[in-house]
């Protein structure tokens, strides 16, 4: 992992699998590991990895109720990498402006 928390962040969506699962904790307030697995084309086992990792880069919270462990979304670090994003577009922005002012209108073709 990453010592940058927004690394974490992009690493643990660079897997489709845990996309789809930030995307289905996402459409409840929270679920089961089993009841996720159900859903998708992994094993239990599997699934609990991509947990664990969704886990470490603080997208998902594990929550005991009973004899299971619910999971819910925790979306800061999806905060924190959309603003990240926006400020290095901005820069670009920025930079392709300053490009464009310097090379100056566009030339007629004769």
């Amino acid at each position: 992992m990453s010592t940058e928390p927004v690394g974490d962040t992009f690493f643990a969506l660079a897997d489709p699998t845990r996309r789809r699962v930030v995307s289905l904790l996402s459409a409840r307030p929270s679920v089961t590991a089993s009841e996720l697995a159900r859903e998708l084309p992994v094993s239990r086992q599997a699934l609990a990895k991509h947990l664990n990792v969704l886990h470490d880069a603080g997208l998902a919270e594990p929550t005991r109720a009973g004899r299971e462990t619910r999971y819910r979304l925790t979306p800061g670090p999806l905060i924190e990498a959309a603003g990240w994003m926006a400020r290095v577009g901005s820069d670009w922005d920025r930079r392709l402006a300053r490009l464009a002012e310097l090379a100056g209108p566009p030339q007629a073709s004769r």
